[in-house]
């Protein structure tokens, strides 16, 4: 059913003029033409015939692909081995149109007399046009070059969660030049192949979509730590988006005038993990609001009193 509505959907067009045009190939040796009008009509009717069988290849790729995505979803939640499969998928597709192309425009050519003159003349400079070339097309190349390594090395792969240029986003396309990185704030960001072999960047989903999201917060020295860790786990736990691997609540720093404590709580993507650690925030700094006010940031000072001489020891006011 889906391999039927596919060719239906992509095949459609190509076969309404493949197969009209092909009849006319068959046909036009019957007719009463003058030799130079069928010359005309025999180039015509090949350039067509040509055009449009590449249509039909390449529509034929469009059908394999759907094929393919109707097999693999992208949408599931787990998704490695379908991601590094897409990806190779469309650098292979884009490789195996352009070659169609290439390959069509190329046999057209050549059915002229004059162009197949001009091309023997050309491959007896093959040598210096292809260094000439080479020196042009260098940044071009190696971008082709890097989109071979990435597709099969796989650095990145579509719907990989990147931080690039301190942008964080999923990657959307990957092309024979550059990679269009989906931004969260839907911006693009269009970068060339090579960044992504020559710079460092981070992949979150490099093997595993999990991630640990982090929370800070700032208080003052007589909160009750073993309170707030309680509160924590209560909290992830009536909290769907937490996936039950990591809740953990640590005083990581002592300041000049506050402790900072580190809560790191586990999803399992990146999306899910920014959304818990907003809502453990607001919840945790609601339950120190409600039942310990007196344990926020506070600045303490000493006051000397006027009518009399300071004495140490003086109790501080906050």
């Amino acid at each position: 059913m889906v391999l039927a509505s596919s060719v239906l959907r992509h095949l459609r067009q190509p076969s309404a003029w493949f197969f009209p045009v092909l009849v006319l190939s068959f046909l036009l040796p019957l007719t009463q033409l003058e030799d130079r009008a069928l010359e005309v009509a025999r180039r015509l009717v090949e350039t067509f015939l040509l055009t449009t069988f590449a249509w039909g290849l390449v529509k034929t790729v469009d059908v394999v692909q759907d094929l393919v995505q109707q097999h693999y979803r992208l949408t599931d939640s787990d998704n490695l081995r379908v991601r590094k499969l897409f990806t190779q998928l469309q650098f292979v597709k884009k490789l195996a149109v352009s070659l169609i192309i290439f390959v069509a425009i190329a046999l057209i050519l050549m059915s002229f007399a004059t162009v197949r003159k001009i091309g023997t003349g050309l491959l007896t400079s093959a040598g210096i046009a292809s260094v000439i070339v080479g020196f042009a097309a260098q940044r071009s190349i190696g971008n082709l070059l890097a989109g071979f390594q990435i597709a099969f090395t796989q650095p990145i792969r579509l719907d990989d969660v990147l931080v690039v240029e301190g942008e964080w986003g999923r990657v959307e396309e990957i092309t024979f030049t550059y990679v269009v990185l989906r931004i969260w704030d839907e911006r693009r960001l269009v970068l060339p192949l090579n960044y992504f072999i020559e710079k460092p960047f981070q992949n979150w989903t490099r093997s595993s979509s999990q991630l640990l999201g982090t929370v800070f917060l700032y208080t003052d020295y007589t909160i009750p730590v073993d309170a707030v860790r309680t509160e924590l786990q209560r909290i992830v736990q009536h909290n769907p988006l937490w996936d039950q691997r990591v809740c953990v609540l640590q005083v990581t720093d002592s300041k000049e005038r506050t402790l900072e404590l580190r809560c790191l709580v586990s999803a399992v993507n990146s999306s899910q993990a920014f959304d818990l650690r907003c809502a453990v925030r607001e919840q945790l700094i609601a339950f120190i609001q409600r039942n310990y006010p007196s344990c926020l940031p506070k600045t303490r000072t000493l006051t000397e009193p006027t009518d009399q001489p300071f004495t140490p020891g003086l109790a501080m006011e906050d």
